[in-house]
């Protein structure tokens, strides 16, 4: 699969592989409403084949279902966020399920917990979370996990719902080698970004190194967690090569094993056959 760029110099079209699914954009947020044609270019042309859309609250999954039906690349994954889970209704719950039968669709997420932010209370977002989980459980769809300064009642819920029936990712993973092992216990893929080329990030190139490729999937979380050099701006999916490149220079591999391996990875995942 190739993609053609323009080269500036001597104006001559050639082929750059598309070979990285970035497993977790934003790029239905704001940060992207003037540029958003060109964002999805400068992905492209930087090799990133597949991409997947998180809604997390109505405003931001309408706009993921949008996108979706607009470009054959894109996917979706629609979800209710733990910081907002005070402000979830049963009837945002039913219309999640109701949207998540569309066929590119493929994740419930993402969902989880966050007591970074005291918005919702923890008691609320752990059942807001219990719920989205059966709920992907029902509609056999892998979840995507949000967790921050939480990890233990995290994976204690996780355990108790019994979500290795679902499945998933554990989002932009910061935490440490065993947790993540236990995490790939229940059937969970360890998702990394922009954090994993942070020169003093410890934790993430551990787990980079620890983690089975065949257990490793690459983000962006954008426009969130920009990657050096770009640490401080907005980020973007074409970004998300500079993960791959950190991760398969940790391993001692190359670039194209983490690549191809991750593609793969997300492709069984999420259930998915074509190739944008």
């Amino acid at each position: 699969m190739f993609f053609p760029i323009i080269c500036e110099n001597k104006r001559e079209e050639f082929e750059v592989k598309k070979m990285l699914f970035d497993t977790h954009v934003h790029i239905n947020d704001e940060a992207f409403k003037e540029d958003l044609e060109a964002t999805i270019a400068r992905a492209r042309a930087a090799g990133v084949e597949k991409m997947i859309v998180v809604g997390f609250d109505r405003p931001t999954i309408q706009k993921a279902m949008a996108l979706i039906d607009q470009y054959p690349f894109l996917y979706a994954a629609i979800g209710w966020h733990p910081v907002d889970a005070i402000d979830m209704k049963d009837e945002d719950l039913d219309w999640i399920e109701s949207l998540a039968h569309h066929p590119k669709v493929v994740a419930i997420g993402e969902i989880g917990l966050d007591y970074h932010w005291d918005k919702s209370p923890k008691e609320v977002q752990q059942e807001v979370f219990r719920r989205q989980i059966r709920l992907a459980k029902k509609l056999d769809l892998p979840i995507i996990i949000h967790n921050r300064e939480a990890t233990e009642d995290c994976v204690q819920i996780l355990k108790e719902e019994n979500a290795q029936e679902a499945g998933g990712i554990m989002h932009c993973f910061s935490g440490s080698p065993e947790t993540a092992k236990e995490c790939i216990k229940m059937n969970f893929y360890i998702s990394l970004g922009g954090p994993v080329t942070f020169k003093n990030a410890k934790k993430p190139k551990e787990v980079a190194a620890e983690v089975p490729l065949e257990k490793l999937l690459v983000e962006t979380d954008c426009p969130y967690l920009a990657p050096h050099p770009y640490r401080g701006k907005r980020n973007e999916p074409a970004y998300v090569k500079l993960v791959a490149e950190q991760i398969a220079e940790i391993k001692g591999i190359p670039f194209e094993k983490v690549a191809e391996q991750t593609m793969l990875n997300a492709e069984k995942l999420f259930r998915i056959k074509d190739h944008a």
